[in-house]
């Protein structure tokens, strides 16, 4: 079977730079975009060389031509129910009724297999998804990435630049917490895509850094190293995040909520891959936690 992979959501970043490394891998990319889609950045697809094909997900017969003749779909949607279980299941029931043997669900996050449910709202949804998925006639491969690398540019409690201080959880400050770039999650991505052999779950991490490590690394780069800030236990930070979605309601529809936002610093201090498969596709260099706080200091996007 040629190489043909159908995107959905490749108007994002992440997808963007996906759709990239699979032309330069020789693949032919298909994506499918929204009618309401940024034209700018549908036509950035276009001229890259990218098949654009604009429906909407309740088409079933427009999904399933769309379907037909690839040989594995990879989602890179975000959002809440509408996107992470409806529309892709919707994709996923196109794709087997087309005989598509692969699907990469957007699964682009921590091991959420290590979480309850609860921990997570947003991987709560992906949980749901995965249930649907491991159900269906076809081989699926997830790739968990840990946390993007950016979110270490919006001085959260783990690494504050105007405080100058890193998150410590009790007992866990030299709990190694798993971080990837946009790019290299992209990169691997695209190597998984054009492996017919990738196994169920493949898990990366650009970098693996503690706080204590942090506290080190911060000396280094800063010039200063930055001080370890106790934030209790665990059982209590869950406990507050529990209060505090309970006290905003109104998150429930929004992606990113206060609560939203802890329950990912939650995440990353109670799951972490205790083996990574970078090695699979050798031609990746990983960004570092060197490299990612320096690009930090210079005030570039991680």
């Amino acid at each position: 079977m040629s190489n043909i992979i159908l995107i959905a959501g490749a108007t994002g970043d992440l997808g963007g730079r996906l759709s990239k490394h699979l032309i330069g891998k020789g693949a032919q990319v298909r994506a499918l975009v929204r009618e309401e889609s940024d034209p700018v950045k549908v036509g950035n697809l276009r001229q890259s060389g990218v098949e654009v094909i604009p429906l909407c997900f309740a088409d079933e017969s427009g999904l399933i031509a769309a379907c037909q003749g690839v040989s594995c779909v990879v989602s890179v949607l975000a959002g809440l129910r509408e996107a992470i279980v409806t529309a892709q299941q919707q994709l996923l029931d196109a794709a087997v009724k087309a005989g598509v043997p692969r699907f990469i669900p957007s699964d682009f996050c921590t091991d959420f297999t290590q979480l309850m449910p609860g921990d997570n709202r947003n991987f709560d949804l992906r949980m749901e998804f995965k249930s649907i998925l491991d159900s269906r006639p076809i081989r699926a491969t997830s790739v968990f990435n840990g946390a993007f690398t950016y979110v270490l540019n919006h001085d959260i409690p783990l690494l504050d630049t105007r405080t100058k201080t890193i998150a410590d959880y009790e007992g866990k400050a030299d709990w190694r917490i798993d971080f990837t770039s946009i790019a290299d999650t992209a990169a691997f991505t695209a190597s998984a895509a054009l492996d017919d052999d990738a196994p169920r779950l493949l898990r990366i991490a650009g970098f693996q850094v503690s706080p204590n490590e942090l506290v080190a690394l911060s000396g280094r780069v800063f010039d200063q190293p930055f001080a370890l800030k106790s934030q209790g236990s665990l059982p209590e930070f869950a406990a507050y995040i529990k209060k505090v979605r309970a006290d905003q309601p109104q998150g429930e529809s929004q992606l990113y909520p206060q609560w939203q936002q802890m329950q990912y610093l939650y995440s990353m201090f109670a799951a972490h891959h205790h083996a990574v498969d970078n090695d699979r596709y050798p031609d990746i260099d990983w960004q570092t936690a060197a490299g990612t706080l320096e690009k930090i200091k210079n005030k570039k996007i991680a």
